[in-house]
């Protein structure tokens, strides 16, 4: 058995400003909804029978509270940020699992999934290209699908895109910065510094401040260590930003994962979204 993790939030990001805008009578944008859950639809005619989707169902966090300059929703489209809660409900009325996160991010949930389904499926599959969760890739049996490329990412391809192991991740952004995510990182800390540094030493925590006992291919190690030493506490609190939760409360379970159709709703919710065919081809995969 495959399972399929979803990051809805990236999917529905990706939608609006690929697919043309498509309004309701009344006016309200669907479009990217409709994108998505017709990119749902084509994953269960490629065979998938277990899936769930985590969604950001307010972009702010608990990391809010952590880090002042951590993102938000502002800037963002208020025609995409109202697609959210239609997206939650139409991938419920589709049958799929689906994860709306308040306190926590998607990616918590997509990482709290990920563990619990990993100990009865072949394989899980992560599919977004999104480098936070590369810390949750173990060996084959968990892995990064990017659906656009149709790039498969495990163990190895971690360590050859960013030099370091799955469990080295959250330490490689918070030495790097994430300016997705609105954290800097430590100056002077680019990625290959911080990939050569940490395969020696995997952590931040064990990384040596006298750097002569580095012994690694790095420009002015003194500096860098000098940053690290004044910057260390920071440096650690980046790391827990980037840490994804995978304990959160969410089911994940195979039964709850298997799609076994379309609900009685999900007729209607395709004509809101203006696409009938929809319902007629979730119809026909259910058979």
């Amino acid at each position: 058995m495959r399972v399929y993790l979803i990051d809805g939030t990236y999917e529905l990001f990706r939608h609006y400003f690929a697919v043309p805008s498509y309004r309701t009578p009344d006016g309200r944008e669907v479009g990217a909804v409709r994108g998505v859950v017709r990119s749902m639809l084509s994953l269960l005619e490629g065979g998938a029978t277990h899936l769930g989707v985590a969604t950001d169902h307010v972009i702010e966090s608990f990391r809010n509270d952590m880090w002042p300059g951590y993102k938000t929703g502002a800037g963002v489209a208020p025609e995409l940020l109202d697609q959210f809660p239609l997206l939650e409900e139409a991938l419920a009325a589709l049958g799929v699992a689906v994860w709306p996160m308040t306190e926590f991010e998607a990616d918590d949930a997509l990482a709290s999934a990920a563990a619990q389904a990993a100990r009865y499926a072949e394989q899980v599959l992560i599919c977004t290209p999104d480098k936070d969760l590369a810390q949750c890739v173990v060996d084959r049996r968990v892995v990064q699908l990017d659906r656009r490329s149709g790039q498969v990412r495990d163990a190895a391809g971690v360590v050859a895109r960013f030099g370091v192991p799955p469990t080295s991740i959250p330490d490689y952004l918070a030495l790097v910065g994430d300016s997705a995510d609105g954290f800097p990182g430590l100056p002077g800390w680019g990625a290959k510094t911080a990939a050569a540094v940490l395969a020696r030493f995997l952590r931040i925590e064990d990384i040596p401040l006298d750097a002569s006992a580095w012994d690694a291919p790095v420009r002015g190690p003194a500096a860098l260590a000098a940053t690290l030493a004044e910057q260390r506490e920071t440096a650690l609190l980046f790391k827990d930003l980037a840490t994804l939760r995978a304990d959160v409360s969410i089911d994940a379970s195979a039964d709850t994962l298997r799609w076994t159709g379309p609900g009685r709703d999900f007729e209607a919710m395709a004509e809101l979204l203006g696409a009938p065919v929809l319902a007629e081809t979730a119809r026909a995969l259910a058979k």
